[in-house]
């Protein structure tokens, strides 16, 4: 009788050292994974040629478009590179758009032909697709990714996303970067910053001088975490002195982002 029992306490002793070993090395991505600081200067663009003089620290630039070779270029110029990918909408474009299931895409996004709100509610579907992204974005040799639209509770997206989904799917999204020594940022979703600022570790917003909502980001300064801004309109001598004052890496950009323009509230002020 005492067999049995020892086989069973056996394979739940290997179960344990398995777990205990796993979480140490999850510990030890995260320990050695990048985290950009206030006040850290950076360049967007994700479309275009993209120009690789530009003094700063950080190049943030497209997963799918970039090829290995630029990654490299930069790195020998001393930038840290962010990759871009969309994790919250489907993209009919991309390389892998068949790896999406029918069921997974939701009401299109307004103003952006061919994406549509993806059901996050199906990590079990998605983690698959997006684990590849993240691959890819260590094989390419990015130092962080930004995962676009992660706030599809918050809009039309054609299903009923509530804010306990979108803050599992970030998180699923955090951990799954970390595992694979990528940082990675919180792309807009201004109401849930408390609840995923230990998940993620900088932050990249759009337009929050225009919105008024520049100080929900405040945790991510005081936690020594990079907050990259964009605007995409407005006057630089009215937001950039209140940008550099709050701590955020903010920059006036078109729309396209391009790289057709770029003032650098940084550089100015």
């Amino acid at each position: 009788m005492m067999r049995p029992l020892s086989r069973f306490f056996q394979c739940l002793f290997r179960l344990v050292l398995l777990a205990v070993a796993s979480a140490a090395y999850t510990a030890q991505a995260r320990a050695d994974t990048w985290q950009p600081e206030p006040g850290t200067t950076w360049n967007w663009q994700l479309q275009g040629a993209v120009a690789t003089d530009i003094d700063v620290q950080v190049y943030d630039i497209d997963l799918f478009e970039a090829p290995t070779s630029l990654i490299d270029q930069l790195h020998g110029l001393g930038r840290k590179v962010i990759c871009y990918f969309n994790a919250g909408a489907f993209e009919n474009w991309r390389p892998d758009a068949s790896a999406f299931p029918r069921q997974l895409k939701g009401r299109e996004l307004e103003g952006w032909p061919g994406e549509r709100w993806l059901d996050i509610r199906k990590l079990k579907r998605l983690a698959p697709i997006m684990q590849a992204r993240l691959d890819m974005a260590v094989a390419k040799g990015c130092d962080g990714v930004e995962p676009d639209n992660l706030d599809g509770y918050q809009n039309r997206s054609g299903f009923r996303l509530k804010p306990r989904h979108q803050l599992a799917y970030n998180r699923a999204l955090a951990a799954w970067a970390h595992q694979r020594g990528l940082s990675i940022g919180l792309k807009n979703d201004l109401a849930q910053v408390r609840q995923l600022l230990s998940h993620f570790d900088w932050a990249l917003n759009e337009q929050c001088f225009a919105y008024n909502e520049c100080d929900l980001l405040a945790p991510f300064i005081q936690a020594q975490k990079a907050v990259f801004s964009v605007e995409y309109e407005g006057d630089p001598a009215e937001f950039c002195p209140r940008a550099k004052a709050a701590g955020f890496s903010t920059l006036l950009l078109p729309l396209a982002l391009d790289g057709s323009s770029r003032v650098d509230c940084l550089a100015l002020f």
